[in-house]
């Protein structure tokens, strides 16, 4: 672990990219208080910002197994820059609850051609196979992964949620989550199945 002392950010980065999860241990604890204060700053809500930090670093990992990070720049920046995002994307969700209705004018029965219908029958048939697959690939994890998957992404619980729910700390939630992401995705390569949704 001292090894991981003397690296920057951006070497765990990509030490954790090259599969070396330890790595990915000391770049949360080096840098979570840093975000989770720029994001209780934006926000004002400490729950709130526990649920929008809990998300940041699971898209951190997500993007880092998907080798979307390049060591072009500060990785803390490449990190508040996802925060912002993750902010941003809550917030737009809100305004999006609210009905907004069309004005008369506004033609909208083009929308109601075979094309368009084809179109979403088709992404509805692949999005209901992706999901027959993450269920069928869960069964292959360890229960307390496969509890989490389903938790947050079956049931839509927070991370504090599911963390009273299971009597563990928000960061044993996240620390599952992330192996189940990873052995989640080695399945994936193993049975060639793709979890792209439309």
């Amino acid at each position: 672990m001292s090894t991981f002392k003397t690296m920057t950010d951006e070497e765990l980065a990509l030490a954790y990219i090259d599969g070396n999860n330890r790595a990915f241990d000391e770049l949360l604890s080096r840098n979570q208080e840093k975000i989770f204060t720029y994001i209780m700053y934006v926000v004002k809500d400490e729950d709130l910002a526990n649920d929008l930090f809990q998300e940041t670093f699971l898209k951190v990992i997500t993007k880092l197994q998907n080798h979307q990070y390049s060591d072009n720049g500060k990785f803390i920046w490449w990190l508040t820059r996802i925060a912002h995002n993750v902010i941003i994307d809550h917030y737009r969700a809100l305004k999006s609850d609210k009905i907004v209705d069309a004005p008369r004018e506004n033609d909208l029965s083009n929308l109601r051609s075979a094309s368009v219908m084809d179109g979403n029958r088709e992404s509805e048939l692949n999005n209901a196979q992706v999901l027959k697959d993450v269920k069928r690939l869960m069964e292959a994890l360890p229960e307390a992964q496969r509890d989490v998957v389903y938790m947050r992404f079956f049931q839509e619980l927070s991370f504090k949620e599911i963390a009273e729910l299971t009597n563990v700390s928000i960061n044993t939630s996240l620390g599952r989550m992330r192996y189940a992401l990873i052995n989640l995705r080695k399945l994936t390569r193993q049975y060639n199945v793709n979890l792209n949704l439309e």
